[in-house]
């Protein structure tokens, strides 16, 4: 996706956080209702992973306490009266699991004074199985968490290792059983097309995964991004990716075996067991606004997004040197947003309302793909009943060939 980007020169934090708000744009999205909160702190980084975290570094935890509480109050410095409630935290990382019990209360307690969640809110922390001793488990029932994200991975000791996890296949099925009647849902990530994987073996990880009876499970096919260690191993010639038949059939095989068990396919890389989406992701796909905090984190409001920097120690250094820690900030024009919720609205399995679409943006959907709608709905590629526009099954093994032409 190519989109103009503009760096920040260093200035106050609450002026770098300030919304603009383009006269003549429609309110695609209305007031933020979502905050996520970044956690770089990880026991060790995996061969696949680019996130932004650190490892052996616990001596920055205080300080990372101390930047996330000051650029939280910027917000309240623009608005002293208001508190930002929210309806979904999300606590990602890096591995929130990794703090104390002691910390990750106190982290949770700081956020909460400036984004408060509605009663009926959503509650997520991403965690690592191995993490979850009772002590743990008691914490996050006790901060009120009602969603825990585990990267699960796979069920196989043998796969883990090569993906440089560092949990048995116990530790996952111990960590649901640590949750059940303590009102939080599990969701369960898997990773799919690991080098040397065949079909057979992923098949038993998704029987795995249906016989522990989550409430959501997200699977992704392994991506080997540059600068980690498994990029520079494909390189060596080390590690090889698997054939593209292959990863498809795996992909298919995941949406065959999950549907069949109960599973809602409900966006291309999401399965949930009915009532039990992600609420907040779901505000990224559908385009709405969010607040966003730590190394790396990302928001948008009123049409501007911003990225802080990905370097946790430069992040530190600028917040607590009163800086801004942004290091890149786009305002999208009019048509570049209702093209980027197009696309996003498109992983959905509804796909998008023509109509929702207009009042949203102030645009027609065929003023704007008339031409590649047309061409992928003959490919079969894209449904098209009139109303609605969807990926169909073939669709959505090529997602990644069609977004380009909508952007």
């Amino acid at each position: 996706m190519q989109r103009s980007r503009v760096q920040l020169p260093s200035a106050p934090l609450i002026l770098s956080l300030s919304p603009i708000i383009t006269a003549d744009a429609p309110p695609i999205s209305g007031p933020a209702r979502a905050a996520y909160i970044h956690v770089p702190f990880c026991r060790h980084r995996c061969g696949y992973c680019n996130f932004t975290l650190v490892t052996g570094r616990d001596d920055l935890v205080g300080d990372y306490f101390r930047a996330i509480e000051i650029e939280l109050a910027s917000n309240k410095q623009l608005s002293p009266k208001t508190d930002h409630e929210v309806d979904t935290l999300y606590f990602g990382g890096g591995t929130p699991t990794y703090l104390s019990p002691l910390q990750l209360c106190q982290l949770v307690d700081t956020v909460r004074e400036h984004h408060p969640l509605t009663p009926d809110g959503e509650f997520t922390i991403e965690a690592n199985p191995a993490d979850l001793n009772q002590s743990m488990v008691d914490t996050l029932s006790s901060l009120g968490v009602t969603r825990l994200s585990l990267g699960a991975q796979s069920f196989r000791m043998e796969k883990l290792r090569l993906l440089e996890r560092d949990h048995q296949p116990s530790d996952i099925g111990d960590a649901v059983a640590s949750i059940r009647g303590r009102q939080i849902r599990a969701a369960l990530d898997l990773i799919f097309a690991a080098p040397g994987e065949t079909l057979q073996q992923w098949a038993d990880d998704l029987e795995r995964v249906i016989e522990l009876q989550p409430d959501h499970v997200s699977t992704y096919g392994l991506t080997f991004e540059r600068g980690t260690a498994f990029w520079k191993r494909r390189h060596r010639g080390d590690l090889n990716e698997c054939v593209e038949g292959l990863q498809r059939d795996m992909y298919a095989l995941a949406i065959d075996r999950l549907t069949a068990a109960g599973f809602e396919h409900y966006e291309v890389s999401n399965f949930a067991r009915p009532g039990c989406r992600s609420r907040h992701n779901q505000v990224y796909w559908c385009g709405e606004g969010y607040f966003a905090y730590g190394p790396g984190a990302a928001r948008y409001i009123n049409g501007v997004r911003e990225t802080n920097h990905r370097s946790t120690t430069t992040y530190l250094k600028r917040v607590l040197a009163g800086e801004s820690p942004v290091e890149e900030r786009e305002e999208l024009a009019p048509e570049a947003r209702a093209r980027e919720l197009l696309v996003f609205g498109m992983r959905r399995m509804e796909g998008v309302s023509r109509a929702d679409f207009s009042q949203r943006t102030g645009l027609e959907v065929d003023d704007l793909i008339a031409s590649p709608l047309g061409k992928f709905v003959a490919l079969g590629l894209l449904a098209d009943d009139g109303e609605r526009i969807r990926l169909t099954r073939e669709g959505l093994f090529v997602g990644d060939a069609i977004w380009p032409e909508l952007l």
